[in-house]
């Protein structure tokens, strides 16, 4: 757990860095957990009460509209936060599931001590608000893509932020989260020189 505590001192380090005490009270709320593949965590209709550090495998967020049609909305990996956060954070049932497409595993914490450790330190306040904001930055990044790029731009764009990305998820996925059919998907991955 040492070692994931020093991957997700890292990444809180980026965002904001705390001090020394702030760090160690919220490091002091995550606990190790592990889920197998294909393992729904979050579903819809129910409550997100964990806030999420990946470690390994990888996940994904979905929504499923009223036709029953699936769209992947973000994948998760590590070093990154996971879980459904607007469900959580505004305390409503959750219009998305989180599922791992592979075996995982996450430092987790509750978002009640998250909170209540949020009301007593600014500095963590800080953190957590500025981490907000750039994950608000993305989201907004990634609907431009969607309304305004091609197919083979929006695979590029994708390349571009995660070279990695296919090695780590299955390729059905990322045709379902660029809004390309699974056919038209691989005649692209072979179009385009990676």
């Amino acid at each position: 757990m040492e070692e994931d505590l020093a991957r997700l001192k890292a990444l809180t380090d980026a965002v904001y860095p705390l001090p020394a005490n702030d760090w160690a009270a919220f490091a002091g709320l995550w606990q190790p957990f592990r889920a197998g593949r294909k393992e729904v965590l979050t579903r819809i209709g129910g409550q997100e009460p964990y806030l999420y550090f990946v470690t390994e495998g990888v996940q994904r967020v979905y929504y499923f509209d009223d036709e029953g049609r699936e769209a992947t909305l973000v994948f998760t990996y590590a070093p990154s936060f996971g879980g459904v956060l607007d469900a959580m954070m505004l305390h409503q049932p959750s219009r998305y599931a989180y599922e791992t497409l592979t075996a995982s595993a996450f430092l987790r914490a509750s978002y009640r001590d998250v909170a209540q450790l949020m009301q007593s330190s600014l500095s963590v306040a800080n953190m957590v608000r500025i981490g907000l904001a750039a994950a608000l930055s993305g989201l907004l990044e990634r609907l431009a893509e969607v309304q305004c790029y091609s197919s083979a731009d929006k695979f590029r764009k994708l390349l571009e932020r995660s070279p990695h990305i296919l090695q780590l998820v299955p390729h059905r996925y990322l045709a379902n989260y660029l809004g390309i059919d699974p056919s038209n998907f691989s005649k692209l991955l072979n179009s385009i020189r990676i």
